[in-house]
């Protein structure tokens, strides 16, 4: 790839969007709201529904309390879309407005999560060639019933809920292979852009806080490495198709290959969103790895890059802001992971890029995510703020105090470095 140029500061910010200096630091946390749907015992769909499974369909509003109690900005927070849009152009908001206007009460700013890897079952998965058109109008009519909302993620983690549901097999629609991955990611990003264009049109000032997780993938020595370029170029699609980036070489050819036409990848050049986007980064250990010489992909645990170089590598690519959008680990060794993670914030903050926000995802602990909610074992995945009793955990406090500690931070580095210039080939 292209070493990126950097422009002058004069033309860089704007076009990253930059926020007024007198903004404070987003410190945020998040409501876990996966609701896939994956294989039942007898074959046939089955919905793990996490709002569920942890308990906030029926504790919401203590879970607003605990959010407020840790001196947090925003909270990444979510509906069920599946439960909410009941087919063309019929909603239900019904749980959906008390939630919203307690948080609004509250001072809690709402990151609006419209799409957390699952549809509604009349919808033949994310591959349904009907799903982002219906998907954008379902956005623009969520935008015109919550005007004031300014913080929005239309679709989450369209590079791995594209894996999980048409590399491997293991939500939704269940495909495997290059040519079902590539019809589901096409359908994701197409319908998050056209989401992106119905909430800009009802809320023209809107922040997209575009959740992706960031990975890196690191060869086990020479005979692998063309392996790892090839997962390195597929891991930027998800990104490179909703922001306008070019592709990286070989990709053009791997997406016509499987039915991404030439209209589409001209609608893909077009950008939007311009000084409205941010880019959430989402990084947990499993996100680096490593690659053999056959193609089999493990975690790398033995040189990982850490969260502050695989942002490096994205917010060169893309200049956009960087908002830490989750992180977490098992509660036996969260507050060292939380300390890691801040650490690698102001390095990067340090070095001028702009880390405008950071979050523990999410408020308290979680089900079955250790085993990517493939299979429904209803064990406990101890990663969150509190436990599923609502009792704070040590990172519970120790986010607490950073949150607490860092009152008085900037959202933007003092000495902010000039965007990179978006590569032209």
């Amino acid at each position: 790839m292209p070493t990126s140029v950097r422009t002058s500061a004069a033309l860089a910010f704007p076009s990253v969007g930059r926020p007024a200096p007198v903004d404070p630091f987003l410190f945020a946390t998040g409501v876990e709201n996966s609701y896939p749907t994956i294989a039942g015992p007898d074959g046939r769909p089955r919905r793990v529904d996490l709002l569920d499974k942890c308990g906030h369909y029926v504790r919401w509003e203590q879970d607003f309390a605990l959010a407020r109690d840790l001196g947090v900005r925003a909270l990444r927070w979510g509906a069920p879309y599946y439960r909410a849009h009941l087919g063309p152009d019929r909603y239900d908001w019904s749980w959906s407005d008390a939630p919203l206007a307690r948080l609004r009460a509250l001072g809690i700013a709402p990151i609006l999560d419209l799409c957390h890897f699952g549809v509604p079952d009349w919808l033949d998965g994310f591959r349904d060639p009907a799903f982002p058109v219906l998907f954008a109008e379902y956005a623009r009519q969520a935008a015109r019933r919550y005007p004031w909302v300014r913080h929005w993620t239309p679709v989450n983690e369209m590079f791995v809920c594209a894996n999980f549901s048409a590399m491997l097999g293991w939500w939704n629609e269940r495909g495997t292979g290059d040519a079902s991955f590539v019809r589901t990611l096409r359908n994701l990003c197409m319908a998050h852009e056209l989401a992106v264009e119905a909430i800009l049109g009802e809320i023209p000032d809107a922040i997209i806080v575009q959740a992706e997780s960031i990975e890196h993938f690191h060869a086990a020595g020479a005979a692998a490495e063309a392996h790892a370029a090839r997962w390195n170029a597929i891991r930027f699609l998800t990104l490179d198709l909703t922001t306008g980036t070019p592709l990286a070489p070989g990709m053009a050819g791997y997406l016509n290959a499987h039915g991404v036409t030439a209209n589409d990848l001209a609608f893909f050049r077009e950008r939007r969103a311009v000084g409205r986007r941010w880019l959430g980064t989402d990084y947990y250990p499993t996100c680096e790895h490593r690659v053999s010489s056959r193609g089999r992909v493990t975690t790398e645990r033995r040189q990982p890059l850490g969260f502050a170089g695989v942002a490096r590598q994205y917010w060169e690519r893309y200049g956009l802001p960087l908002f830490h959008c989750e992180t977490n680990v098992r509660s036996a060794h969260a507050p060292a992971w939380l300390a890691l993670q801040w650490g690698e914030v102001e390095r990067l903050r340090a070095a001028g890029v702009p880390v405008v926000g950071f979050t523990w995802f999410s408020l308290t602990d979680q089900i079955d995510w250790h085993v990517a909610l493939r299979e429904e074992r209803n064990e406990l995945h101890s990663v969150g703020l509190y436990d599923l009793a609502r009792r704070e955990r040590p990172v519970g406090a120790a986010y607490r105090a950073l949150v607490a500690g860092h009152a008085a931070l900037p959202m933007w580095p003092e000495d902010a470095a000039p965007a990179p210039a978006l590569r032209t080939a």
